[in-house]
């Protein structure tokens, strides 16, 4: 079904997700397009929606350093701490956070 409605308890519903930064995905075809797109990356193993979520939040937005309440958003969490549990720091992003950190204090004295 790709008509943008989802079908539940015999009546349709409209499903674009109204406010939301994204269109709601029908899930039939969210499966489908995460199948695709494993077939692309070579991934053998069967991808599932959660994964995707987590993915998103760590390895595509984090680490391109969206901020974490802008996620929040976009991942449609009313609670900043649900989208703590998706969003992982990766080592890489923690070494460029702390590359950066470094680089904006080096002209800092220590006064006591």
């Amino acid at each position: 079904m790709t008509d943008g409605f989802e079908r539940d308890t015999g009546r349709e519903r409209n499903f674009r997700g109204e406010g939301m930064p994204f269109p709601m995905v029908y899930h039939p075809n969210l499966r489908r397009h995460m199948k695709s797109l494993a077939v692309l990356a070579g991934v053998s193993s069967t991808l599932c929606y959660h994964q995707a979520r987590h993915s998103f939040a760590s390895l595509i937005t984090l680490e391109a350093g969206v901020p974490i309440e802008t996620i929040s958003r976009m991942l449609g969490h009313s609670d900043i701490t649900t989208t703590q549990v998706y969003a992982r720091v990766t080592p890489k992003k923690l070494f460029e956070d702390m590359d950066r950190y470094i680089e904006a204090t080096k002209d800092l004295k220590l006064v006591l």
